[in-house]
């Protein structure tokens, strides 16, 4: 009887270890496939909505047609690589790509006269690309 509870008080211990563990293999930071693909996916929407806001007539700056011209790519870019993306490191590139499209946004916004986007910063996106978004 003594064997059989010390036996199983060990096989207790150690699938306590075995979570913690696991757990810190993770990390803090880390993202699981499902919440770096739909943190991925939101930013690419986001993008997508960004430059839907603009009119053709918007586009008559020089500069910010050019800003317009380069988030449109990324948004492109981040589009084909959510299609083909399956891990947190992929969903990460994705992220990246289509952070960098809200960058020219921003850019094209502000060489227009119009007040940026709302949400992240420019150095709020670049702590949440540190912070959240892990290859």
């Amino acid at each position: 009887m003594g064997f059989a509870v010390l036996l199983a008080l060990l096989l207790i211990v150690g699938a306590v270890a075995a979570v913690v563990v696991q757990r810190r293999s993770n990390g803090g930071g880390a993202m699981s496939d499902l919440d770096a693909e739909a943190e991925a996916n939101r930013w690419v929407v986001r993008l997508g909505g960004s430059l839907s806001a603009f009119t053709a007539g918007a586009r008559a700056d020089r500069t910010a047609a050019r800003e317009l011209s380069a988030a449109a790519e990324r948004h492109r870019t981040a589009r084909h690589q959510l299609a083909t993306a399956r891990t947190p490191a992929e969903y990460a590139v994705v992220t990246r790509t289509a952070l960098e499209g809200m960058h020219h946004v921003r850019a094209a916004r502000t060489a227009l006269g119009i007040a940026p986007p709302s949400g992240l910063s420019s150095a709020g996106q670049r702590r949440h690309q540190r912070d959240h978004v892990r290859t």
